[in-house]
């Protein structure tokens, strides 16, 4: 379908066939791509981890306030959003370095800036890592549309439950959970939404 198709269909599904798995190699691919979503500059201060084993989804399902999509869907992505982006900012932009996209002296002016940004900005560092968490579920979501698969963005968790019971760092924090899988009877279509004379201002 196009792309506009895509967007226009996509909707947030309650209802997940359990009995319909989805290919480990389906779910790395959609992964990769949401890899390929933007960070500022370029730190890639994102990762994932599913919950793919009926023994994780069990253990997520006790943080997830009991929705039993979490069950249900094929996995449920935890995306995590990295604080401190400067401190890793160096080894996520050597690939540019070693492509020649990024000179050696861009790559130190960035982390300089970066530094200044971020260090000692608890507040600006955790904006961050929710900014780039969000826009990688976003492409996970949309990269699951494509491949004819539902998909569910929650904020119904427990994040401290979340952190603790799947080992996630100090500079971790686990910002949505995407459930993932093939589609039951029962869910809405995408609803309505506020047109665009309401939401939108020209200057």
């Amino acid at each position: 379908m196009d792309f506009a198709t895509l967007i226009e269909q996509r909707a947030s599904a309650n209802q997940f066939d359990a009995a319909r798995e989805v290919a480990d190699a389906t779910l790395t691919e959609l992964l990769r791509l949401a890899t390929l979503a933007p960070s500022a500059f370029n730190a890639q201060n994102r990762r994932f981890v599913v919950a793919r084993s009926q023994e994780a989804k069990q253990r997520l399902l006790r943080h997830a306030n009991g929705q039993d999509k979490v069950v249900h869907a094929a996995a449920t992505v935890i995306v995590v959003g990295r604080l401190a982006p400067h401190a890793t900012l160096a080894a996520a932009l050597q690939p540019s370095v070693d492509a020649g996209l990024v000179s050696t002296d861009l790559q130190a002016t960035f982390v300089h800036y970066a530094t200044e940004m971020y260090d000692d900005q608890p507040q600006i560092q955790r904006d961050e890592a929710i900014r780039s968490a969000s826009l990688s579920a976003m492409t996970l979501m949309l990269a699951a549309e494509d491949a004819g698969l539902a998909s569910c963005p929650m904020i119904g968790f427990d994040a401290a439950g979340v952190h603790r019971e799947f080992g996630l760092g100090d500079d971790e924090i686990p910002v949505m959970l995407v459930a993932i899988g093939h589609a039951a009877a029962g869910n809405w279509p995408q609803k309505p939404r506020l047109p665009l004379t309401e939401v939108l201002a020209w200057q």
